[in-house]
């Protein structure tokens, strides 16, 4: 099923990049170029993306009626703003904040977060090494030691919980790839390779010396619960 998401952006080249992104990746999007009329709309939709830089009324003011409007759906700021004062403004009303420029990796997993959290999931969560623990239902990761939820993009959770799904088994590479890719592995692609090193920057204390998602030389990977 399509999740709906009620995307506001003045910039046309931007989005029509971002609209046609998202639908490629299941959502459907509404999108509008300025904010008249969102307060009407949003409550047909899981989610909001908001470019603060808007004409007429800025970001700000939208979120705030959109807000008030529809208190449980998830807004998502977008700006190009760098400055903290901006940033807390946006945080009074927003659920997330993402800094332009941004990758579509990035912006479909803090949506995914986002429609998540709103679906209120509550499940035993899974201990990964001494410092991760994943929320099986609600697919979220977070960090124990501060309590942080941890941020992956679209290939990195797939490939994670791909290893969940399987725990305990030595995984091939190409059963890996074949399963996330969706299509045949070509010996010699390093393409899994290089996933697993961003992943394991994210939820390794050592990355170079992984305790959660084991190398098998020659064979491929394994993460033990």
């Amino acid at each position: 099923m399509k999740r709906n998401v009620l995307y506001i952006e003045d910039n046309e080249k931007i989005g029509s990049w971002v609209k046609e992104e998202l639908e490629l990746r299941g959502f459907s999007v509404q999108w509008l170029l300025s904010g008249e009329g969102a307060e009407q709309e949003v409550n047909q939709h899981e989610i909001v993306i908001l470019d603060i830089m808007l004409p007429g009324l800025d970001g700000f003011t939208v979120g705030k009626r959109l807000k008030k409007a529809a208190p449980a759906v998830p807004i998502l700021l977008l700006s190009a703003r760098t400055s903290i004062a901006d940033k807390v403004e946006g945080l009074q009303f927003a659920d997330d904040y993402l800094m332009k420029p941004f990758h579509t990796d990035e912006l479909v997993a803090r949506l995914e977060v986002l429609i998540r959290r709103r679906g209120g999931t509550h499940s035993e969560r899974i201990s990964l090494g001494n410092q991760i623990e994943v929320d099986p239902e609600g697919q979220m990761i977070f960090d124990k030691r501060t309590g942080e939820e941890i941020i992956l993009t679209g290939r990195q959770h797939q490939i994670l919980m791909y290893f969940l799904r399987h725990p305990n088994q030595v995984l091939p590479k190409e059963q890996i790839y074949e399963a996330i890719w969706e299509e045949a592995y070509l010996t010699g692609d390093k393409t899994l390779m290089v996933h697993i090193h961003r992943l394991r920057q994210k939820l390794e204390r050592h990355p170079d010396s992984p305790e959660i998602i084991e190398t098998l030389k020659g064979i491929g990977y394994r993460v033990k619960l």
